[in-house]
């Protein structure tokens, strides 16, 4: 499981790394697994306790839906910040506004129909199973979350600890986890957890096991020390004395111009570096441009990935250079500053955001 949040114009970037990066931790108790969505009747509706969802059919628009269901299509259109005639794929859900009268049983045979989900970060992919016919009982009645500016599916599966997977699976999204500002998501209630003997595949990290520590405290026992400690010798600034000469780093800026927001671990997980609309954006080291996707405010975001678990994530883009999967070296051009007037870099080591400025030469 990998969750990929918005590095855009806030200056975030918090993806869930784990079994993406080589040797990374083990995912068997990151999130508890949902049931499969419930199968919707024969209009495409699914009834839930608190309110109904329609399930878009190949070829449908937000009218078509709204015909076949009888609502009309401003109105439901607008309760899901759409047009009316926006083109849907198939398994999308829109939620309804109020509910309609005269559900009828769901189609024999009939399944979720979101097919196969693709992380862009894992490269793993679960394909939906067929769901029970059987209406949703009160205890799986999902919350639902309307999008909001910044978010996208990684952030907001994390936000309530289920698998981006699920989130996809229950609200039929594209292979590329797009979402858009007002939607409205189904937020599934998680299932069980793995056992705590999960048995994992060779290379990919096993549950760390509980310590005998943690299961009662340790007696209350007072030592008396040998000796009185040495006092702690004073520790050089070493940064007051750096300069740009002597920094190092591995990594080159990625466009020239001044730092006009300084990394703060939490709030700023990068640097931004102020660089006009068009200004060429190079990679800063050589590597592989392991992931390529858009926040909702449509502003692409750019991962490379370099050696020693190391990756580097460019935003503030416009136009792109470079595709999923290509080979870059340092100073190659991926794209061009858009017209936010500056560029989002980070540095990611593992899981951990780290401060560029100490990469960078």
């Amino acid at each position: 499981m990998v969750l990929l949040a918005s590095c855009g114009t806030n200056g975030r970037f918090d993806p869930d790394f784990r079994g993406w990066m080589p040797g990374s931790l083990s995912t068997a108790e990151a999130a508890a697994t949902a049931a499969p969505r419930p199968a919707p009747d024969a209009r495409g509706i699914i009834t839930f306790p608190n309110y109904q969802v329609a399930v878009a059919r190949e070829g449908d628009t937000v009218a078509s839906v709204a015909t076949r269901i009888g609502l009309g299509a401003d109105e439901l259109a607008r309760h899901n910040a759409l047009q009316p005639t926006a083109q849907l794929q198939a398994g999308a859900v829109l939620a309804l506004p109020r509910r309609v009268a005269g559900t009828v049983a769901p189609a024999a045979g009939a399944t979720s129909g979101t097919g196969l989900v693709t992380d862009p970060f894992a490269g793993q992919g679960t394909t939906s199973t067929p769901a029970s016919p059987a209406p949703a009982p009160a205890a799986a009645n999902p919350r639902e979350h309307v999008v909001v500016s910044g978010e996208t599916a990684w952030s907001i599966a994390r936000k309530y600890n289920i698998s981006v997977q699920d989130l996809s699976s229950w609200n039929g999204l594209p292979s590329d986890m797009s979402i858009r500002v007002g939607q409205r998501l189904m937020i599934p209630a998680a299932g069980q957890t793995a056992p705590a003997n999960t048995t994992t595949v060779p290379g990919q990290g096993s549950p760390t096991p509980r310590p005998p520590s943690a299961a009662a405290p340790l007696p209350d026992e007072r030592t008396t020390p040998a000796a009185t400690p040495a006092p702690a010798a004073e520790a050089p600034d070493m940064g007051a004395n750096r300069t740009a000469a002597s920094s190092g780093g591995r990594f080159q800026m990625p466009v020239s111009g001044s730092i006009i927001r300084v990394y703060e671990k939490g709030r700023n997980d990068g640097i931004d570096i102020a660089a006009n609309a068009g200004t060429a954006v190079n990679a800063a080291g050589g590597g592989t441009v392991a992931a390529i996707t858009r926040d909702t405010s449509g502003v692409p975001i750019v991962v490379v990935r370099h050696e020693g678990d190391l990756m580097t994530v460019y935003t503030g883009l416009d136009g792109l250079n470079v595709a999923k999967g290509d080979q870059v070296s340092a100073g190659q051009s991926i794209g061009t500053a858009g017209s936010g007037g500056f560029v989002h870099f980070e540095v990611r080591r593992g899981f951990e955001s780290v401060n560029p400025e100490g990469y960078l030469n």
